[in-house]
């Protein structure tokens, strides 16, 4: 070799190895731009995917607890109204009963204990009184909950038991008879159940009050801890025995929160709380998404460092000969195609994961669905139940103009036809207005004002019932009192006289000689309706809890129609009551009105 190609060579050789050094730093720059464009892309994936999670389980649970709180918010308002809270508050008796009443209660709704105070703060009646920590004879005056009741009507409470000293919600709520305030109803919620299910989610997720004090939690020694830097005046002793919170063992930024020690924390989200005004926090791991990006990531960062090892190796060799450019571009095709079978595996593997994870998801918000479905498939239940009751003898009245107006129409008396039409329409709107007053016996709403007169509320009723009562009821309603007015709408008057008749024509049922009788008299500014029968009278074990809603003297009975009709009676400033001296042997009942000016 001429000392011209020696040089030629050394000069080349020079130059590739300056090329070689050049492509070898611009790589590791490359490489180390992708290091760390990668290591920011995976974070910002990791949050971004831990904040959907976080979010969907935040609402989630905050869906759970608000479900769990409104079943036991109802039991307050519903006691209120039972008869025996106010005989055993007022010191009438019934204390015994109330308190097997409040045991079965307290068991068929899961609330952890029910309990009825007097005006002086001493528990008369309670769920727990077989048990050594009952509270029975114990004064609870001291208690937020008891004063906040008695000044404001109802108290929400969260503390601990002075006697359990177990944690929970404390539901109060004042009784009141004749405008005397007898004391208060309580139902303490505890929500062992709420958190267990919350445990079973990744993470961690609590309920704090408006100063930021856990009070419901999956995490249990973050319990009465607080969120952030609330001053000690932010708790009470008598709520939880500790004159200022510790804070929860996390360190919160925005939505990033870090124990200390460890580097890779939790993703915050927070919604509404039904609880105490406060929010439903979950604290989803960052970890698991983020190993999963980082695990993405690598799989591309080892393609691409593949396929960059595999270039340069080619340009390295490309002054080789072809027959080994040919063999290394077979090998690059073979290993590029074996890389690209592991990366669609990689690929399918998350693509199975992902479907096994909406179909998780799918199946949580299934149960989910069921269960709130339940409970309004509960409720409907009973409000069927009252339709039912209710309404069947205006769909028989119904049935019975419908088949006379055929009748008519085949003997060409379309005036009478046309008559019986007008019924059925009456009919029809009368039915409307009896599942209107069911659900004003739900929701307790305020009645409508207005008057009719006693003689209208008697032809309705007349009307109604048609050949039922007829040659069985005896009425003693003069015209000078059948033409007085009382206050309260019409068609709801009838719903109580026909409930009234339909009993006592129950009553009398299977008699050779039914005998009912109703009577009206005038005192005053007040008008008393009586309606007796000849039956068997009411049995003494229902007596003193008849106008109780289901309850019922009768095995088919439903024991819904009493009860709304003193509700309707109550409503128009009326009451409806046994009569004491019925006009016949039975049972007797009397309707109370207020005489219209």
């Amino acid at each position: 070799m001429s000392d011209g190609a020696v040089g030629h060579e050394s000069v080349w050789k020079t130059a590739h190895w300056r090329r070689s050094i050049l492509f070898v730093v611009l790589a590791s720059l490359a490489c180390a731009a992708l290091g760390w464009i990668g290591w920011r892309w995976t974070e910002a994936r990791a949050r971004a995917d831990t904040d959907v999670a976080a979010a969907t389980i935040a609402a989630n649970h905050a869906g759970l607890l608000s479900s769990e709180l409104e079943k036991f918010r109802l039991l307050p308002l519903v006691l209120v109204e039972y008869p025996d809270v106010a005989a055993a508050l007022a010191g009438e008796g019934a204390r015994d009963r109330l308190d097997r009443t409040l045991e079965l209660l307290a068991g068929r709704t899961n609330a952890a204990v029910i309990y009825a105070i007097d005006r002086t703060g001493r528990t008369v009646a309670a769920s727990n009184w077989r048990l050594p920590t009952s509270f029975v004879g114990q004064d609870y005056g001291f208690r937020p909950y008891f004063i906040d009741a008695m000044q404001r009507g109802s108290a929400e409470l969260f503390a601990l038991g002075t006697v359990s000293g177990r944690p929970g919600l404390y539901l109060s709520r004042r009784v009141v008879r004749d405008g005397r305030t007898l004391g208060v109803v309580v139902v303490k919620v505890e929500f062992d159940r709420v958190e267990a299910q919350w445990a079973r989610t990744a993470g961690v997720s609590v309920a704090t009050d408006r100063a930021g004090v856990v009070l419901v939690t999956s995490q249990p020694d973050w319990r009465f801890r607080a969120v952030g830097n609330p001053t000690a005046t932010a708790m009470r002793t008598q709520r939880f025995r500790q004159t200022a919170p510790l804070r929860i063992p996390l360190t919160i930024t925005g939505k990033d929160a870090n124990a200390p020690g460890e580097p890779v924390g939790y993703r915050l989200a927070r919604v509404a709380s039904p609880l105490a005004d406060g929010e439903v926090l979950h604290l989803a791991p960052i970890a698991p998404a983020l190993t999963a990006a980082r695990q993405q990531a690598t799989l591309w960062a080892l393609a691409l460092l593949f396929v960059v090892a595999l270039a340069g190796g080619a340009a390295w060799r490309s002054g080789e000969r072809r027959r080994l450019q040919r063999a290394a571009q077979a090998n690059l095709e073979r290993e590029v195609a074996v890389r690209t079978a592991e990366l669609s595996d990689a690929n399918a593997r998350l693509s199975v994961e992902s479907a096994e994870r909406l179909a998780a998801d799918r199946r949580y918000r299934t149960a989910r669905e069921e269960l709130a479905l339940a409970s309004r498939l509960g409720s409907l239940g009973q409000i069927t139940a009252g339709v039912a009751h209710e309404i069947n003898q205006p769909v028989a009245a119904i049935r019975t103009f419908a088949e006379n107006g055929a009748v008519l129409l085949d003997r060409a008396a379309p005036d009478r036809a046309r008559e019986n039409l007008g019924h059925i329409i009456a009919l029809t709107d009368r039915i409307g207005a009896i599942t209107g007053e069911l659900r004003a016996f739900a929701r307790r709403r305020r009645g409508t004002a207005g008057d009719t007169s006693v003689g209208e509320v008697i032809d309705g009723l007349l009307l109604l019932m048609g050949e039922r009562v007829r040659g069985a009821m005896t009425i003693d309603a003069p015209a000078g009192v059948r033409d007085v007015r009382v206050i309260g709408d019409r068609i709801r008057l009838e719903q109580v006289l026909v409930n009234l008749t339909q009993n006592a024509l129950d009553a009398v049922a299977g008699r050779e000689r039914q005998l009912i009788h109703l009577g009206v008299a005038v005192s005053g500014e007040r008008v008393a309706v009586r309606v007796s029968d000849d039956g068997p009278g009411v049995d003494p074990e229902v007596r003193d809890t008849l106008f109780t809603p289901f309850v019922t003297g009768r095995p088919d009975g439903l024991g819904l129609g009493l009860a709304i009709a003193r509700d309707i009676a109550r409503e128009f400033g009326g009451e409806l009551a046994l009569d004491d001296a019925p006009h016949l042997s039975g049972a007797g009942f009397v309707l109370t009105l207020r005489r219209s000016a």
